[in-house]
């Protein structure tokens, strides 16, 4: 069976794509192409940055308003409409490292493919919580850090590696405990069940992250965790916030020792 289709064609289908839901869905069933297995491995030019909606409205990190306490409806809103916009993002960085970074094994693609999947996913599960507490997403205002992060790692594969899954997406896997256990206490476990799913696919996601950051390292003949302290130094632009779930990183293959400076506070 011989197919037109390219993998150019099916991450653009995805990063032109401004609607949340249609985007959510188009990533779905651009993986379900991909895992037929009769799509060409073929790239070509992209954009700065992916079709958005109007809304949420962006504003920069330090601006946006303190969360309400989760004892209220209000605060459970809030902490899931940035959750969802966590995610919706990480539909587009998932489908943008596959279209942007040519030359990768076939295997590099699948995985980073898969975590789009997975990101679809979790959006569409985080929508229909909250549209089963009376919101929408884009109904409050939400910032635009994941995606400056996108930008700023845009010329380097090594570089976006160290940063969105090695650092944002490793912090979900520091802080998803907590807030599982604050919406556990507040008697809300479909919520529960929603960050459950998340927490648990977050491990495979900072796993592939680690696969393919040794493996170029290995390519371009550089020591993984010297590299990637530097990598984090100088392209990241906020703070590595102890304390780290030590137990869920070295699943995920980010061992202690990659951290230990953050860790102990002797830098930033």
């Amino acid at each position: 069976m011989t197919t037109d289709v390219t993998l150019d064609d099916l991450a653009r289908s995805v990063l032109h794509e401004s609607d949340p839901i249609s985007k959510a869905r188009a990533s779905q069933d651009a993986a379900a192409v991909w895992r037929c297995g009769i799509v060409s491995v073929e790239h070509g030019p992209v954009e700065d940055r992916p079709a958005r909606p109007d809304h949420p409205e962006l504003e920069a990190p330090q601006a946006m308003p303190r969360r309400r306490a989760l004892t209220t409806p209000a605060g459970r809103v809030a902490l899931l409409h940035a959750l969802a916009h966590i995610e919706f993002n990480a539909i587009d960085l998932a489908w943008d490292i596959t279209a942007r970074f040519p030359g990768q094994p076939d295997a590099f693609y699948t995985d980073w493919i898969a975590v789009g999947d997975d990101e679809a996913r979790h959006f569409l599960l985080l929508h229909d919580r909250l549209t089963a507490l009376g919101s929408h997403y884009g109904a409050l205002p939400a910032h635009d850090g994941l995606w400056q992060a996108a930008q700023d790692t845009s010329d380097d594969l090594l570089a976006r590696l160290a940063i969105v899954p090695l650092v944002l997406e490793a912090r979900g896997l520091d802080v998803t405990p907590a807030m599982i256990e604050r919406l556990r206490q507040v008697g809300d476990e479909d919520s529960v069940a929603v960050l459950e799913v998340i927490y648990r696919d977050e491990d495979d996601h900072v796993a592939s992250g680690s696969r393919w950051f040794n493996h170029v390292c290995h390519t371009r003949g550089l020591e993984p965790e010297d590299t990637w302290r530097q990598l984090v130094r100088d392209r990241f632009k906020g703070k590595l916030k102890p304390p780290f779930n030590d137990q869920a990183r070295s699943k995920a293959g980010l061992m202690p020792s990659f951290y230990a400076e953050w860790d102990t506070g002797t830098i930033r």
